[in-house]
């Protein structure tokens, strides 16, 4: 009676076994013979064709064991899938409508509860059901209630594990597609480290031998556009070399610490005292605090954000920038709705009396290779302040800017003051 009628398929298989990894499932179906006083307790996988038992308790050597099955022509249960109605019968042999039916017949009961399992897209699983060859007043004790109550945490358990399922297979995309473009990124740098800088080297190599030529007159069309090539073949360099290492920014796995923002800006400002003196700049710096941070991207941060300052002078007035730190306003956070702690962040300030540029352009100063200035105008290739950007963003933080055309620029960063999560 129990043997296996037909083989479950693929998904019946998996659906079992889904229901057989829940570790609840033993405990409700424990809970619910000892609440009610039945001895055999079970949750079935319940389709058109087949009753299979998913896990069972068995205290009256029923025979059925998990994954045992039952003809289903032959199950009360058949009747519950097609009216997703539960069935209690406290004593078969007093109920007009089961005591003539041939499932008590058949398996030998007298008393009986079964309940639907629907999941939580509102298709139906199976049941959970128990019986017990004596007659229990199912009715009085309100079993009914109890056993709605188990089949409605099976089927959360059932949806939670889905949802788990799903998101796993989510993540190992993830990871796989992340795996993906690291490879693609680690070619691609190598690439443009190494075969992509051949060529350019052999043309600034070809071009200045033709600058260098001395049958050619200085001024000699020919040695003009070679000037012309050796330079744009430089440029060109450049740009592939600060894209690759933009695009190699997410590989770093350099570790956050505590470091000293003020020391890291005496550092920068050192590096570029060649330009400060050749702009003849006055930087006025007030004393920075300490933060969490990767200190060679700070550095970086610092420098690129100084370094436009320097660069976008206004020749009409003597150069200023001010340096300073202080706590973030609410103000400011207002327009960051996913930040709400307004004394867990701190900003640096680098303000400037330079060109500026039109508020209307704050976003687009941030983009690779953006210019709002002709290159013959101010040196540059606008990687500058994309590579800022992504820094900062790598920090948790983000920049605020505030500009006007003709009255400088005020950059400000605005780091968390605790570690990233």
């Amino acid at each position: 009676m129990f043997e296996n009628m037909e083989m479950p398929d693929k998904k019946l298989l998996e659906d079992i076994q889904k229901i057989q990894s829940l570790e609840i499932i033993p405990s409700i179906l424990d809970l619910v013979c000892r609440s009610t006083g039945m001895r055999f307790a079970a949750v079935a996988r319940v389709t058109e064709k087949q009753w299979i038992a998913c896990v069972v308790k068995d205290d009256i050597e029923f025979g059925l064991k998990a994954g045992g099955e039952l003809q289903i022509e032959t199950t009360i249960c058949n009747d519950i899938r097609s009216t997703g109605e539960p069935v209690v019968i406290d004593h078969v042999r007093e109920d007009e409508r089961f005591k003539n039916h041939h499932t008590p017949r058949i398996y030998g009961f007298q008393s009986y509860i079964s309940m639907p399992i629907i999941l939580k897209d509102g298709t139906f699983f199976g049941t959970l059901c128990a019986i017990d060859p004596l007659p229990i007043p199912l009715s009085d004790m309100n079993a009914a209630t109890m056993f709605a109550l188990y089949a409605d945490l099976i089927s959360f358990h059932l949806y939670s594990q889905e949802q788990r399922a799903q998101q796993n297979q989510l993540l190992e995309s993830t990871r796989f597609q992340l795996q993906q473009s690291q490879n693609n990124l680690r070619q691609y740098s190598h690439i443009s480290r190494h075969t992509l800088q051949e060529p350019l080297r052999k043309l600034q190599l070809f071009s200045g031998m033709l600058e260098q030529d001395m049958n050619l007159p200085p001024n000699h069309k020919a040695v003009t556009i070679a000037g012309k090539i050796n330079i744009l073949a430089a440029e060109f360099s450049t740009m592939i070399n600060d894209l690759t290492d933009f695009s190699d920014f997410e590989q770093k796995t350099d570790e956050f610490q505590l470091v000293d923002l003020d020391t890291v800006l005496k550092a920068v400002l050192n590096r570029l005292r060649f330009k400060i003196a050749a702009k003849e700049a006055l930087v006025h710096r007030s004393t920075l605090t300490i933060l969490p941070a990767i200190p060679q991207q700070i550095s970086q941060l610092f420098y690129h954000v100084l370094d436009n300052a320097l660069t976008f002078t206004n020749p009409l007035v003597p150069v200023e920038i001010n340096v300073y730190g202080c706590d973030v306003t609410a103000e400011e956070l207002a327009a960051y709705t996913h930040l709400t702690d307004k004394d867990n962040y701190y900003k640096v300030c680098i303000e400037d009396n330079g060109i500026g540029f039109d508020r209307g352009h704050s976003s687009q100063i941030f983009d690779l290779f953006a210019r709002l200035n002709t290159k013959e105008q101010y040196a540059g290739i606008g990687m500058g302040l994309s590579q800022a950007r992504k820094i900062i963003e790598h920090h948790n933080g983000f920049i605020i800017v505030d500009s006007e055309t003709g009255k400088g620029t005020r950059f400000c960063l605005v780091f968390p003051k605790t570690l990233p999560q």
